[in-house]
């Protein structure tokens, strides 16, 4: 297969350009790189369609994985060392940065009267479906299926799995309290579960239905209910406990429904393991769009509007090393805040504009002169 060129969306430039770099601290995001670079001994990442190559993070791996840095200090020389930082164009206007998060919420392994809304696992009636085997007439966007006597149609969505198209086929691995809970565990694509008996368990991404992703933030202010500009979590949450007669009309607008699979809980200081196949780290770990970008890639976030984090302007090294469905675009990022409530009100408010500056590996940068 030939190499993906090195796309000139990439424009680089030095270290000293970049507005704060100085003054971060480099170490937690080197932790986030080192967690990658052991990662891809067992499974490399895929190269993105911006050229991205992931065999030219050879040597800054191999470097991570073998010299722990002590301090700050030194995880920047490594960076600095490593890589060449090259700013990410866009045509019009900036880059654009939201939050997630992973919920932490109570939730029973059996249904109750308290606890009566599902997460459910993969259907084994679920499959994939790209060029090689959807069907004619199926909308190319669908990466699901559902397999049936007849062929592989589209899955069912959101609507009808909640009036009980799955119902009664022991998909169930825990029960929560809320609808609207459970909906944003969907957007979020995680959650930790403090289960009725005592335990901790973790629930990740494992499928969706398929659908396309509705924000229905834009659903309600589109609808005139809340004005854009005042669309966060917290402002949607208020809006449905207000009017609960019309939370099935709102959510059922976003037909995507997600599956899950369990994980432990092996450090809670750290997220859950994501696209990248690491865990996340709050403050460090960045969503972007998988197909342009390489997991791996450290990027420098400036939005100095975005005071959320700390109080202070965000000016961050930051590892993709995640995905989602409404993260399109060469700089467009979602920022892991961490788990649990606090977390929750940094990653509702998060709707800012940014640059974004990729480290490129110096050999890619040498190679496309």
């Amino acid at each position: 297969m030939m190499p993906v060129p090195l796309s000139p969306l990439f424009r680089p430039v030095s270290f000293s350009d970049l507005p704060g770099w100085a003054n971060d601290d480099h170490l937690p995001a080197f932790e986030a790189f080192r967690r990658s670079a052991f990662h891809v001994l067992s499974k490399p990442y895929r190269t993105g369609s911006l050229g991205v190559g992931f065999e030219s993070f050879a040597a800054a791996y191999s470097d991570s994985r073998e010299t722990p840095v002590p301090d700050g200090g030194a995880a920047r020389r490594f960076f600095e060392r490593h890589f060449v930082p090259a700013r990410v164009s866009v045509e019009t206007g900036a880059g654009f940065v939201t939050g997630f998060y992973e919920p932490v919420v109570k939730a029973s392994a059996a249904r109750t009267e308290t606890f009566a809304v599902p997460l459910l696992r993969r259907p084994d009636d679920l499959v994939d479906v790209d060029d090689t085997n959807r069907p004619p007439g199926m909308d190319p966007y669908l990466a699901f299926g559902r397999r049936t006597g007849t062929g592989t149609v589209e899955y069912h969505d959101r609507p009808a799995i909640e009036r009980g198209a799955l119902k009664d086929r022991g998909l169930e691995i825990a029960w929560l309290e809320s609808r609207v809970d459970a909906f944003f565990i969907h957007v979020q694509g995680a959650a930790r579960l403090e289960m009725t008996d005592g335990s901790t368990k973790r629930v990740t991404y494992a499928a969706k239905s398929g659908q396309r992703f509705t924000g229905i933030g834009r659903v309600l202010a589109d609808l005139g209910e809340i004005p854009l500009a005042e669309v966060t979590m917290q402002s949607i949450r208020a809006w449905l406990a207000t009017n609960p007669g019309r939370v099935d009309e709102i959510l059922w607008k976003n037909r995507s429904y997600i599956f899950f699979r369990e994980a432990a809980v092996e450090n809670a200081g750290l997220g859950p393991v994501a696209a990248a196949k690491v865990p996340l780290t709050p403050g460090r770990s960045l969503a972007v769009d998988r197909l342009l970008h390489t997991f791996g890639t450290p990027f420098y976030i400036d939005a100095p509007s975005l005071m959320a984090f700390g109080g202070t302007e965000f000016r961050r090294l930051m590892i993709a090393q995640d995905t989602g469905s409404a993260i399109t675009g060469p700089a467009r990022g979602d920022l892991f805040a961490g788990s649990g409530d606090a977390a929750g009100e940094i990653a509702g408010v998060v709707r800012s504009e940014a640059d974004f500056y990729a480290l490129l590996p110096k050999p890619l940068v040498e190679a496309a002169r």
